[in-house]
């Protein structure tokens, strides 16, 4: 007999969605392992903002996850747009160019809500609404990014809480410090259990079948190199640095099969001034991603993308590496009175740069043409709006003209001061290449089969995003395939 019905590699919101499916499915000695120390257990669930994208069709059906929140917010669901299964297709189509995998995407988007109702109802995830990250305020009314209207209580600090509480209560077994380095077959090709390194010492142990949710490779310069290339070898962590790609290699290791895009990666704007991993502290708040309504410039004192070619929450995932291709990966973000108060509260935890004239601001900063620099500005400047028409909570079609690179929304101009700029890098979140699965969650091996008791979920899915993201789809994605692969593993009976 095994020792154990499911195991689970990796404790991040995924691996843990799987760990309690996998037990409400039937399974009852289940056991997640966890890399990482106890005091910094989670994944990058902890580094995350904790929104959720999910489909819906009435603003209303979101009651279920915000009881009582016309008590704090009477108008509440005047400025919530539905989000209907189309919408939310058409925009991971649009964002990955056609190349997000159409079976594995029709999976994610038709199970997104009932996904997000089973993570408050069975992992007893509190939600509230994702206030200061997607809503603007006008006119008096919250106005929300479509589709990214909740989130879990306290980011994700509070949704790695909720879910280790949860697996807890139900019985899951969470062992701290334990790295799987092998998963162990029969003569058949079943996975039949894991080879663990904990405590000094190494051990085989077995199940019925075997989850990995351990992350990709993120956090392993070495494979950023090989698989993403230069300049991603010199890219901040934002998240755990425990995500070094072993469950990728294990599985490779027995034969699965690569899919998506192992060269691409989900990067997003962040502060400059941080070290090579965002602190675990300050969880998601190294993010500067209020870029949509300013300007941005690189060290050579040049324009180089359009910093309004939609909202933030559909751009920040390819604009974070287009950044670090810059000289140095850093780029400079420029905002006048008129914008200031529009930026992410997440911006308190940096010191921005201010003066009272473009011409000092520059002055201040690590730009290399400094003149140039203020010609970029001044024909931004000459190029862009009056503020009438300016509405930060949706696109507004204030666009420059005449410039090599135009603004294509929220294009007015810089000349309110005093003057802020902030310093940013492009920080590397996770890897989109993964492996190849079925719609059960099954690993898929040589010859096109499924590898017999091995499924696996979150990051590690490969196929679904491919040069951008839109946020809150990682998250959902977790959950979603978390929950096939727990019941799959479950039911697996060989």
């Amino acid at each position: 007999m095994a020792d154990y019905d499911v195991i689970v590699i990796g404790a991040g919101n995924a691996a843990l969605a799987a760990s309690v499916s996998a037990t409400e499915n039937g399974a009852e000695k289940v056991l997640v392992l966890e890399a990482a120390p106890k005091k910094m257990r989670g994944g990058n669930t902890h580094w995350s903002g904790g929104v959720f994208r999910f489909a819906f069709v009435n603003a209303r059906d979101l009651e279920p996850l915000l009881p009582g929140i016309e008590d704090q917010y009477p108008n509440f669901y005047d400025g919530v747009t539905p989000y209907p299964y189309e919408d939310f297709m058409g925009d991971l189509v649009r964002v990955t160019g056609g190349r997000t995998d159409p079976v594995l995407s029709d999976i994610l988007v038709s199970n997104s809500r009932d996904t997000v109702m089973w993570m408050h109802a069975v992992g007893k995830i509190p939600m509230e609404p994702a206030i200061g990250l997607s809503g603007v305020n006008k006119d008096g009314v919250i106005q929300w990014q479509r589709g990214l209207v909740v989130r879990a209580e306290h980011e994700g600090v509070g949704l790695s809480t909720a879910w280790f509480a949860t697996a807890e209560s139900m019985g899951v077994e969470i062992r701290y410090e334990s790295a799987a380095t092998g998963l162990i077959q029969d003569s058949g090709g079943r996975v039949t259990g894991v080879t663990v390194q904990g405590a000094g010492a190494s051990e085989d142990i077995t199940a019925g079948a075997v989850v990995l949710a351990c992350g990709g490779f993120e956090a392993n310069a070495e494979m950023r190199l090989q698989y993403l290339g230069a300049p991603w070898d010199r890219a901040k962590v934002r998240g755990t640095p425990h995500n070094r790609g072993d469950g990728l290699r294990m599985a490779m290791d027995i034969g699965a099969e690569k899919a998506g895009q192992w060269d691409g990666c989900h990067s997003t704007p962040i502060s400059a001034d941080w070290g090579d991993y965002a602190p675990r502290e300050l969880t998601d708040k190294s993010n500067r991603l209020s870029y949509l309504y300013g300007v941005l410039l690189n060290r050579e004192g040049l324009r180089f993308l359009d910093e309004g070619m939609d909202v933030n929450f559909l751009t920040y995932a390819k604009y974070g590496r287009i950044i670090l291709t810059q000289t140095q990966g850093m780029a400079f973000q420029f905002f006048d009175q008129k914008t200031v108060g529009l930026l992410e509260p997440r911006y308190s935890t940096s010191e921005p740069v201010v003066a009272d004239t473009l011409d000092e601001l520059i002055g201040k900063l690590e730009i290399d043409d400094k003149d140039e620099a203020l010609k970029s500005l001044e024909a931004y400047n000459a190029a862009a709006c009056d503020p009438g028409g300016f509405d930060p909570s949706q696109k507004d079609g204030l666009s420059t003209s005449g410039l090599d690179i135009e603004k294509t929304n929220w294009a007015i101009r810089l000349d309110d001061p005093p003057f802020h700029a902030y310093t940013v890098t492009g920080g590397i979140t996770f890897t989109f290449g993964g492996l190849k699965i079925d719609a059960d969650a099954r690993v898929i091996g040589d010859g096109g089969k499924p590898i017999p008791g091995l499924y696996t979920c979150g990051e590690m899915v490969g196929g679904l995003f491919h040069d951008n993201y839109g946020a809150g789809s990682g998250l959902v994605s977790g959950a979603t395939f978390g929950r096939i692969a727990g019941r799959s593993a479950a039911k697996f009976d060989g």
